[in-house]
Parts: C-alpha cells; structure tokens; sequence
C-alpha cells in the first residue's frame, strides 16, 4: 500500500522522498539544501507537494523549520528503494554537509556523523565519529549507548589496514570502554579483563605511552574485585611507580586509592589508612572531577573518603567513620555521578551495618538498590540486597532477610565478584545464627575461611572466627556437649583476638573479647573476663553510643 502511494509519486518527488529518506527522519531545511540537487525554488515546490500528500510535516523549529516524515515506516520503505551505490553516495554527502553547516558545534552530531560514514563506507570516518560518540556518552553516564558506539567502532577498525596508526586508535577505543563496561557488567566481569588485557599488549605494541597507567590501573580493579590480591598489590605497586615517575597529582591520587584497597583487603589496615588519607590529601574537586570516567567508573575522591571511613571503624573510631562515610555521599551527590552515588551509599549502609542499626543500613540499601535497579549496576544491586536481607533479619523479618541474602550473593558471585566475599558470608551466618539454624552457619563459616586463606583476603579473619565460636556454642546447648565444646569455643575467641591485635582492629577485637568474657563469665572466671574486658573497653574515645560498645559496658558491670 505504501509502496504504491510513493510510486504514483512523480519523478521528481521520487527522487526527493528517496533523497531525504538517506538523510534521515527528521532534518532541517538548510541540511537538505547542502544535500539535495535541485534548485531552491524547485525544492520548496517539491517539499509542499510531499508534505499535501502526507508523506512529511513541516515543524517550526529555532533557528529554522524542521521536515519530518510523518510515518517511520515510509522513511524505511523509501529508504530501501534507493539503489545502493547512490544511498552510499548521499550519506557520504549528507555527511559532509553536517561537517560544513555544523562545524562549530560537532559534538552535537557524533552519533548522526558515525551512522552517515559507516553507511557511505567511509570507515576511517566512521571510526573517529563513533570514538567521539562513545567518549562523550561516558561523559554522560549513558554507559549502555557508549559499549554500542565503541563496540561498533572496534569492529570497524578490524576491516581497515594493520598500521601503527590503527592500532594507537584501538588502545583509545579498548580504554574508553573499559569504563563502561565495569560500570553496566561490574570490574570483575570476564570482558573487563579482555579489554584490559588487550589494552595492555597495544600499550607494548606501539612503545610506551601516557595511556599506560589507565590500563594498569583496568588491571588492577579487575584483579581487586576478582580477590587475586597478590596480582593487584603488584599492579597497584607499578600504578604508584608509574604516577611517581612523572609526578602528576591525579596519577597519584589514583594510584595511592588502589594500594590502599588491596592493603586494605590484605588486613594491612594502618598501612591502607595512610594510602587513603594521601589520596584524600591529593584531591581537588575542580581538578579532579573528570576522573569517574577516566579511572574505574567511579570517583577517587568519593572512594577514599567511603574506604578511610570503614578504615576507621575497624580501628576503633565509629564516631570518625560516620563522619567521612558521610562526606564521601555528599561529594558523591554534588558530582551528581551515579556509580560514585551507588559506592558513597554502599558505603554507608556498610558502616551503618558495622554500628549494628538496621533501620540506617535498610534504608540506605533500599536507596541504593533503585538507584541500581534504574541505572543498570548489577554489582551495587547485589551488595544492596545482602545488605538489607541482613537489615530484615535483624528486626525480626528473618526468613525474607536470609532468603534475601542468599540471592543477593548468588548475583554478586556471577557478576564476577569474588572481594569481600568473606564478610558477605559472616552477615548471612549471623542470621542463619538468628533462626536456629547453626549447622547450615557453621558451613557457611568454613566456606568463609577457605576463601579467606585461597585469596588472603584477611579483613574479617577475626570476626569468622568469633562467629565460629558462638556458633559451636549454640550448637553444644542443643545438643547437650558443654565442657569440650566450651573449651573448642574458647580457642576460636582467643585466636579472633589475637588476629584483630595483629591488624589493629580493635572493633573486631572488642566483639572477640566481649564473647570471650560472656564465656569466662558462665565458667565463673569473673575477674579473668572483667580485666580483659576493661583492657579493650578503656581503649575506646567514641562510640560509646554504639551497640558494641553498649554491651560491653553493659557486661563490664556484671562481672564487677
């Protein structure tokens, strides 16, 4: 039907139907005077007659009247009768002439500037347009739109001639993605680390060059977020090597965050502080805030203020950790960058999580996880459904709250994710703890430590021993064994508090000991349980308003 309509059109009209098809669907006159071969005044005829059929509508537009076809359909259909050596040629025209009327504003136009090259098969055009288009979709967050440009792009150049020149295009084009790709599939995604890896042979392949920090530091997050933290400690030495060799303050910035996270991880923590503290040092807002969607889709600054926060409560200052959490949400919300947003919360629910209040940590999971949910952040919708199945499970919800859970990590472990997966695991055995079900917690812990000691990853090293022991001994009074297990109990609280002493981590030693104590106390050692309890108790400045901290003073009283 539609066919016959434009075949009954005249020569003419035909032509210009066929010619403003290629151009596209809607375009603005001075485009299709640049494009089209007919007179001025035979052209506005022509244009009348169309839009009286129906075939466009004419749109007042500023500066200057738009055409729109009034059906996609009969752009499509005209488009697709023209022969294919003249469509080539109207894109490469259509093209050129988008370069000459909008030369002062092209970056309006990438994306209409890729489409009319890679169909008139101009590739090398091609290419570069859609390299713009990608690099300025990152800029926006639009991280789905950028993988296709530059995905596109990749492709393209694999048809044009192997040159030096090809391949510096190709390093550009692998780096560029990377940052989207972490953002929509998470770091620890198989195509991250083909990406980077492929980036890093191109970076030896045309000679050293100055985007060879970026792609170390792909490496480095890829590796981070996989838990091979040995590889990363040593990709993240030579990001500190690299940024120092030239002295640049966002290189360093960048470089000092990603040491600190692997020291951080390892349960290096006094180390990891000050790695952070020097990131923190380094940044500045104006310099710095182009960096999200240079360097892992997130922002530096955001990052090591959120990771010094939770720095700081393991070493025994809540009332600190809160405070920087906080400041790294705010700068996060000024950036207005969605991924540092997605971080800053999930810090902070995190932190809220280590205060033991539930109602904080549901509410800022729930943010995070719409957040997540809209943007496409597989990684930060996971971490937020473990954590508020863990807020659910406190107030009572304990069933939803570990089925929650159980989901929550099975999305984190396919998106690649291996870090942090030992804490994870302490968070779903201490509600497995809460509804009785202490065999499936005990296996749970023991799948823990094997992760523990495969990766190294040591942070909560302590804390699954404690659990351990408070779970062996609800175990023994239900099932009647006291004295024996009492005593296995004691050996895992002792070991927790000399692993926090050894890392500094006096929150996790304070729990340790407070189980400890609870113990001594039911084996009437009331003045044993009463020093070390006051030993670790009198260590603290702040917090005392929190949970830990409330109980401990609470049973301090008792046993004196």
């Amino acid at each position: 039907m539609l066919a016959a309509r434009i075949d009954r059109l005249s020569l003419e009209e035909k032509a210009l139907l066929h010619q403003l098809a290629v151009i596209g669907r809607q375009f603005p006159l001075s485009l299709i005077q640049h494009v089209v071969t007919q007179p001025e005044e035979e052209l506005y005829r022509l244009l009348s007659s169309l839009q009286s059929k129906e075939f466009l509508y004419e749109q007042p537009a500023f500066p200057e009247v738009e055409y729109i076809f009034k059906h996609a359909l009969t752009q499509e259909v005209a488009y697709g009768t023209v022969l294919q050596d003249k469509r080539k040629a109207l894109h490469e025209r259509t093209a050129q002439a988008i370069e000459t009327l909008y030369h002062a504003q092209l970056d309006d136009h990438y994306g209409d500037l890729a489409h009319h090259y890679s169909r008139s098969g101009n590739t090398q055009k091609a290419a570069d347009y859609l390299q713009l288009a990608g690099q300025q979709a990152v800029q926006r967050s639009a991280n789905a739109e950028a993988i296709a440009h530059l995905t596109t792009a990749l492709e393209l150049l694999k048809t044009l001639p192997d040159t030096p020149e090809r391949a510096r295009q190709e390093l550009i084009l692998q780096i560029a993605l990377g940052v989207p790709l972490t953002a929509t599939r998470s770091w620890g995604a198989p195509e991250v680390e083909q990406t980077y890896s492929r980036a890093r042979e191109l970076c030896q392949q045309v000679g050293e060059t100055p985007q060879l920090f970026q792609v170390l530091y792909g490496l480095w997050l890829y590796y981070e977020v996989r838990a091979e933290l040995q590889t990363a400690h040593e990709l993240g030495e030579q990001c500190l090597k690299l940024a120092q060799s030239v002295q640049d303050p966002a290189l360093l910035l960048v470089a000092h965050f990603t040491l600190g996270l692997t020291l951080f991880w390892l349960g290096e923590l006094a180390l990891a502080r000050e790695h952070f503290e020097q990131g923190i040092a380094l940044y500045d807002l104006r310099q710095h805030r182009s960096l999200a969607f240079v360097y892992g889709s997130f922002d530096p600054g955001v990052a090591c203020l959120a990771s010094v926060g939770w720095i700081l409560w393991v070493l025994g200052y809540p009332d600190q950790a809160l405070k920087r959490v906080h400041e790294a949400l705010t700068l996060a919300q000024e950036l207005a960058h969605p991924v540092s947003v997605a971080l800053a919360l999930h810090f902070v629910a995190a932190l809220h999580q280590h205060r033991r209040e539930g109602r904080a940590v549901q509410e800022r999971a729930e943010t995070y996880i719409a957040l997540s949910s809209e943007q496409g952040f597989p990684y930060w919708l996971a971490t937020g459904t473990i954590l508020r199945g863990w807020a659910l499970a406190e107030h009572g919800q304990r069933e939803e709250g570990v089925w929650q859970m159980r989901q929550g990590v099975a999305v984190f472990r396919a998106t690649g994710s291996e870090i942090g997966r030992s804490w994870y695991l302490a968070l779903l055995t201490e509600a497995c703890g809460r509804t009785a079900r202490t065999e499936e917690g005990l296996n749970l812990l023991t799948e823990a430590l094997v992760h523990v000691h495969k990766y190294a990853e040591l942070l909560y090293e302590a804390e699954l021993y404690r659990l351990r022991g408070e779970l062996t001994l609800a175990q023994s009074s239900v099932q009647g064994l006291v004295s024996s297990v009492q005593k296995e109990a004691e050996e895992c609280f002792l070991k927790a508090i000399e692993i926090a002493r050894r890392q500094q981590a006096k929150s996790l030693e304070l729990r340790a000991t407070v189980s400890l104590a609870r113990l001594w106390q039911q084996q009437s050692k009331k003045e044993e349980a009463h020093r070390m309890l006051v030993e670790i108790y009198g260590w603290f400045t702040e917090g005392f308003d929190t949970k830990d901290l409330q109980e401990a003073k609470a049973l301090l009283a008792e046993l004196s």
